[in-house]
């Protein structure tokens, strides 16, 4: 039911991930970041509590593939219900299918990239997610992470129509840069892609306006010069 790509920029540090599936909203359930820890993504039938729990192990110093394996340790058998990636803070990647992931499932890693789905149309697509992002290593991480998306996507992705998808990224501040999600809809991959190209142009204002109001660029609305 989810397709899934998270990753890290080596040029910048950033984290994030880009998601997909068949249910509704699921950026909120499955895709976790934190500036300068990682990023984890916890699906099929999702446990939401092992995002925040993979970050803070993250945050303690463990590698991505010690903190697999210490929610692995902690859920026990319901283990084998999820599927979970991650990638810490040095751009180590880890991934892992438990035994009862729904219909033809898979996950691939490499450097400072791992990418997981199931109900997949095809076995290979994590691999050629983990391809499709190492592919375009100048491009901002937003839209590496949307490529490999679509480059899955392209071969077939989910066995059945999806009707959800998420873009998160994090930076250097403890909010987002980038939140972006299509919560229901017949074309989410294709909404997200748009909501990209419009925030990504000014998501860097938001910031400056967070952090020094009186030096951001003006909103361009009435009452604001």
């Amino acid at each position: 039911m989810t397709l899934s790509v998270a990753g890290r920029c080596e040029r910048t540090g950033m984290f994030g991930i880009a998601i997909t599936s068949s249910s509704p909203a699921v950026a909120a359930r499955c895709a976790h970041a934190r500036a300068g820890v990682g990023v984890v993504a916890t699906q099929n039938i999702t446990d939401p509590r092992l995002g925040p729990q993979g970050l803070d192990e993250l945050a303690r110093g463990l590698s991505a593939s010690e903190v697999l394996a210490k929610l692995r340790e902690r859920a026990g058998a319901k283990a084998s219900y999820r599927q979970l990636s991650a990638v810490d803070a040095k751009g180590r990647a880890a991934a892992y299918s438990g035994d009862h992931c729904l219909g033809l499932h898979g996950h691939a890693v490499g450097p400072s990239v791992a990418a997981a789905g199931n109900l997949l149309a095809r076995g290979d697509l994590a691999q050629v997610m983990v391809e499709a992002f190492a592919h375009h290593q100048q491009v901002h991480l937003g839209e590496r992470l949307l490529g490999a998306l679509d480059a899955a996507i392209a071969l077939g992705g989910e066995a059945g129509p999806v009707r959800s998808a998420g873009l998160l990224i994090v930076d250097d501040q403890d909010w987002a840069l980038a939140d972006l999600r299509v919560d229901w809809s017949e074309r989410p991959v294709p909404e997200l892609r748009a909501l990209w190209r419009l925030w990504q142009p000014q998501m860097l204002d938001y910031v400056r306006r967070g952090l020094d109001p009186e030096a951001s660029p003006a909103f361009g609305v009435p009452g604001n010069p």
